[in-house]
């Protein structure tokens, strides 16, 4: 499932970023809110595609 992999693929960019938000350093933090919201958007994605193969 494509979809699928552009989401783990997501979630692996933002790693570097999430640690350095943990250190305090705030423009990381907004990198973090923009890549969490990119990933909430392919988690629909993927929510899409699995309720096509469930009806279809």
């Amino acid at each position: 499932m494509e979809s699928y992999e552009q989401l783990k693929a997501l979630v692996a960019s933002c790693e570097d970023d999430v640690a350095k938000c943990a250190g305090g350093n705030k423009a990381a933090g907004t990198r973090v809110r923009k890549c969490m919201q990119d990933i909430k958007n392919a988690a629909q994605e993927v929510r899409k595609a699995v309720l096509a193969t469930r009806d279809g």
